[in-house]
């Protein structure tokens, strides 16, 4: 900032700095501001050098920190000046107090364009600072072509070129369009033979943009790049100015690694060579040195290299040779390289054949779990968790369970899980297992969820040798003065199921047992009483003949809790006390528990789904990438000749990837139908759009600043935001012309609000949907109209059902005949909870062949039925549901901002009843709704959002119901539904398009009440 000349402009500056107290700038600052603001008004008195002289002021306080709400204009207005200290200011100002979608900046445009085609490369670089900086789509779409022509331009200086590279990489990020792949192939790799490193530089960060959006196009970049590495890991032809400590132009290299790292290969064994030798010279030349600065730099060549190797997935001895200088980063002392090292370390694990290598850094990793930086620690658990299989995992959880008692509350509850999932993933004997588990929860009871100790109970009840065992385990914990209550719990539930099995051993009596348990129970809270009456009762079932005294105190707790204020206490208390009394038959009724079905760990679910960061993401990528799986898994193996099934724990071996059937076997093909012909109508008579005008789809809320959520359910992906309807309707053959004249995703979102409208039209077909839903089942019509005068032939359906669904549809005709429309029922019945998609393929033949997939609105508010509860009806349900899987919470972020009545709204239009009243807080909703399926029947489900008036992007949601799928698949469904509005907008037809005519055909009254009984009458 020039100060030369203008003496007002100092001494303001000083005044500021002089203020003894914030008051006094706060004043300063106002009467400056109030100035400035008077003289703008007088803008015919206001000379050239006093409007500059005010923006630099302006400038000032809006660095202070203090907003600056005028003066916009006539800092725009300095750019287009012709001298360059007026045009400096004005650039400079502007890019600081305007952003990308300010108005003002459309005035600059032409100016800018102005000053980039120009000759004054000062002027030029000016114009490609600003732009580079706040530069948005519109800048992109009228400045993109002139800024690639300065790009490749030889006859600019390197200056210009470089900030041209850096501009067109800002346009590119706003709107990748503005780049023309085909075009640019070749120039990008004539770029890379630029000996300018300034100019180098810049045009690699274009190519890392280019190659992350599709390397396809680019693949002749790539042995350029390997040459750029070459000369650099040479130290060729390197300017004294882009070394940095020694390391020629260190965020070139970094640069150049991270674009190889898109492309999937390098096929050339030329190439590939030269760039294993310039990464093995970067292994061996980088060591740890006194220098932070050198250390840093050295240090992200040396880890974009080794991620550069693991992505090529070079050879053995390159791989071991990069563990071994990870082992080596982790025993130094500066703790930034140990948690690269540890970081990068976890990383290898994606790699085949370095697990072993990996192992022998096992006492070192373990040391780092007791390092005073906690995320040295963390990274260091994630390690271990990686790294964890049969031969080491008796160490390894032996370690974690003693680190258990010391580590921070933050990690204790990650510890748990983790230290939880490897004992069950690699137990060598159940025993085992039972031991550890046990130990996890008398250590960090706080912190074991109930999923550790359900998933105890399972194997327990499914491995009748391993009953004992764990009964006389439990049993010894008892025996502890202070066990948490989670101990209680599974102790109570395993001696009550078991403990008959340890009679004979002393102490474990039935009256011993149950006084051992019930000394427990003034302690424990009211969630758990239930689970110890059960205990009580299953105690008194296995005592045959009965000890009166035994029967006498436990019905003495029975009849105190008969009047307990919790329901489900009381109930258990009447119940248990009433079947008691039923002496020998009491075995028939309290039976033991079955053998549990369960296929999958829902701990390991549970490790999968949990946020992480990148280290713990490979860690559990690796774990998914193994062929096959080692951990105890619950099965329930199919009975041969209709035997009855027998559910045996067993080890089997879980195939990573799920074999999904092919879609031809999936598909039901139909060929015929039902055909009504509609009188044809002369064509001066202009003829309305039936389906249209009945079947329209409904208007819903403008969705544009929806966020895109998730590519299976209702909510589009982002391609499907970039290009309207990508997910909806995907052509199959390139060469097809034909296409939609209607927003397919919006009449799809609309259909998934309302059960009848247009699904899909183009010029030549309309189909239509009516659709009628009761419980599981349901009906939908599809009404397939011809447009034309012209018969379409060749008419296919392909049905392609997601697992969830059974559906059959009818025959649909070959042939539909001029201006006729046909109707296919298709039958569809709910069999379990899940947002997948049918799709229907759907193809024609009517001068070229057009061929559609459209997905079809059968989602999971079709199988909702809204419920409308009280306080009373409410509470008990949700305080039954206690927590995950049943009752999951999440905090929903990129939510579109809606008042609450809107939100209340949108709940109804998805059959969730809001029951007002319910929440004190106004700002809260509360939603119930009853799901059907063949699975769970008729299954309620509860549902409570938590808003911040603050902040209406974001909320709080918890989703409640007696099946653990349902309630995860809701919650999803929710989510996506808040996060993405459909827009419902019914553009106008374009001309083309020929709309069937309406009937001659009588309308019943019966019928007028009816939209798709009036639609076939009318057709």
């Amino acid at each position: 900032m020039a100060l030369s000349g203008m003496r007002g402009l100092s001494v303001f500056i000083s005044d500021v700095r002089n203020c003894p107290n914030k008051e006094q700038e706060r004043l300063r600052v106002d009467k400056e501001l109030g100035k400035i603001r008077t003289r703008f008004k007088q803008e015919k008195a206001l000379t050239v050098y006093e409007k500059k002289k005010y923006v630099w002021k302006m400038l000032y306080i809006y660095m202070l920190g203090y907003d600056v709400d005028f003066g916009h204009m006539e800092a725009v207005s300095l750019i287009s000046a012709p001298k360059y200290p007026e045009k400096q200011v004005g650039y400079i100002v502007t890019s600081c107090l305007l952003n990308e979608n300010h108005d003002f900046l459309r005035l600059a445009i032409n100016t800018v364009r102005c000053d980039i085609i120009g000759n004054n490369e000062t002027f030029q670089c000016l114009a490609l600072t600003l732009v580079g900086n706040i530069g948005g789509r519109e800048f992109a779409e009228a400045l993109a072509p002139d800024v690639q022509k300065l790009l490749i331009s030889s006859s600019c200086r390197p200056l210009v070129r470089k900030k041209a590279a850096l501009c067109l990489l800002r346009l590119f990020r706003k709107n990748p369009d503005v780049v023309n792949v085909d075009g640019w192939s070749d120039r990008m790799s004539q770029l890379l033979d630029e000996r300018d490193l300034g100019v180098l530089t810049a045009s690699m960060s274009l190519l890392v943009a280019l190659v992350s959006n599709s390397h396809e196009a680019y693949w002749s970049s790539l042995p350029k790049c390997v040459k750029i590495l070459e000369r650099l890991a040479r130290n060729q032809d390197i300017p004294q100015e882009y070394t940095y400590y020694g390391i020629p132009s260190p965020w070139l290299q970094v640069k150049t690694m991270r674009a190889l790292q898109y492309f999937p290969t390098i096929e050339d064994p030329n190439t590939r060579r030269s760039l294993f030798e310039v990464l093995q010279r970067i292994l061996m030349g980088t060591d740890v040195v006194k220098n932070v600065n050198k250390n840093n730099a050295s240090h992200a060549v040396l880890f974009e290299a080794l991620a550069l190797v693991m992505h090529l997935d070079a050879e053995k001895e390159m791989m071991s040779q990069c563990v071994a200088l990870l082992g080596k980063f982790i025993a130094v002392r500066e703790p930034n390289i140990r948690y690269l090292g540890l970081e990068n370390m976890t990383r290898m694990l994606m790699v085949t054949d370095v697990q072993d290598i990996i192992k022998r850094h096992q006492a070192q990793i373990i040391t780092s779990l007791k390092d005073p930086d906690i995320s040295i620690r963390r990274r260091a658990l994630d390690l271990l968790y990686g790294m964890c299989d049969f031969s080491n995992a008796r160490d390894i959880v032996e370690e974690l369970l003693q680190y258990l008692s010391s580590a921070d509350f933050a990690m204790r509850e990650e510890l748990s899980l983790k230290a939880a999932i490897l004992a069950e993933k690699f137990a060598p004997d159940l025993s085992w297992y039972i031991d550890v588990i046990l130990q996890l929860i008398d250590k960090a009871g706080d912190f074991v969820s109930d999923d550790i100790w359900f998933r105890v109970v399972q194997f327990v009840t499914n491995n009748e040798d391993l009953q004992p065992y764990a009964a006389l385990k439990a049993r010894e914990y008892l025996d502890k003065s202070a066990i948490h209550e989670t101990m209680v719990k599974v102790s109570a539930y395993i001696l009550g199921e078991y403990s008959h099995l340890l009679a004979r051993r002393p102490g474990c009596s039935p009256k011993e047992i149950f006084s051992i348990i019930h000394e427990k129970l003034p302690a424990v809270s009211t969630s758990t009483i239930p689970l110890l009456l059960s205990t009580y009762v299953k105690i008194l079932m296995h005592s045959q003949p009965p000890d009166p005294e035994l029967v006498r105190q436990i019905w003495a707790v029975f009849s105190k809790y008969e009047s307990c204020i919790d329901a489900e206490t009381q109930q258990r208390a009447i119940e248990y006390h009433a079947l008691s009394m039923k002496g020998a038959s009491l075995m028939d009724v309290l039976a033991e528990m079955p053998k549990f079905p369960e296929r999958q760990s829902i701990l390991i679910k549970k490790a999968e789904a949990a946020e992480a960061d990148t280290a713990e993401q490979s860690a559990i990528k690796l774990r998914a990438q193994q062929q096959t799986s080692n951990a105890l898994v619950l099965t329930d193996q199919s009975p041969a000749n209709g035997a009855p099934p027998e559910n045996k724990l067993v080890l089997v071996k879980i195939p990573t990837i799920r074999e999904e059937p092919t879609i031809s076997e999936r598909a039901a093909t139909h060929t015929n139908g039902a055909l009504t012909i509609i009188d044809p109508q002369p064509t001066s008579v202009p003829s309305p759009d039936v389906l249209g005008d009945l079947l329209g789809p409904l208007a819903i809320d403008d969705s544009s600043g929806a966020i895109p959520h998730s590519d299976r359910a209702i909510s589009s992906d982002a391609d499907e935001s970039k290009n309207g309807d990508a997910f909806a309707v995907a052509p199959v053959e390139p060469t097809q012309t034909i296409q939609p004249i209607v927003n397919i995703a919006e009449r799809f979102h609309a259909l998934c609000l309302k059960d009848s409208g247009v699904l899909y039209e183009d010029p030549h077909i309309q189909i239509g949907i009516k659709a009628e839903w009761r419980a599981h089942q349901g009906r939908l019509v599809l009404f397939l109209g011809n447009k034309n005068t012209a018969p379409l032939s060749s008419v296919k359906a392909l049905l392609l059902p997601p697992s969830h669904l059974k559906m059959e549809l009818s025959l649909v005709p070959e042939i539909i005949p001029p201006r006729a429309q046909v109707q296919c029922p298709l039958e569809i019945i709910n069999l379990h909870p899940s947002r997948e998609l049918a799709v229907l393929d759907f193809s024609y033949l009517f001068g070229t062949n057009v061929n559609v997939n459209l997905r079809l609105p059968a989602v999971l508010n079709k199988f909702l039925q809204p419920i409308t509860l009280t306080a009373e009806e409410f509470f008990p349900q949700w305080r039954s549901l206690p927590g995950p899987p049943l009752k999951l919470q999440e905090v929903v972020r990129g939510v579109k901002p809606m008042p609450l009545g809107e939100m209340a709204n949108l709940f109804n239009s998805l059959h969730l009843m809001v029951c007002s009243g319910l929440d004190p807080n106004s700002n809260n909703l509360v939603a119930s709704t009853t799901f059907f399926s063949e699975k769970t029947r008729a299954m309620l489900c509860l549902i409570r959002i938590e808003t911040d008036p603050a902040d209406r992007t974001q909320l709080r949601m918890t989703v409640a119901s007696g099946d653990p799928i349902l309630t995860f698949e809701l919650k999803e469904f929710i989510k996506e539904q808040l996060v993405y509005i459909p827009v419902g907008q019914q553009g106008p037809v374009p001309a083309s398009s020929a709309p069937i005519p309406p009937s001659q055909t009588t309308i019943l009254p019966s019928l007028a009440s009816d939209p798709g009984a009036l639609l076939a009458a009318l057709l």
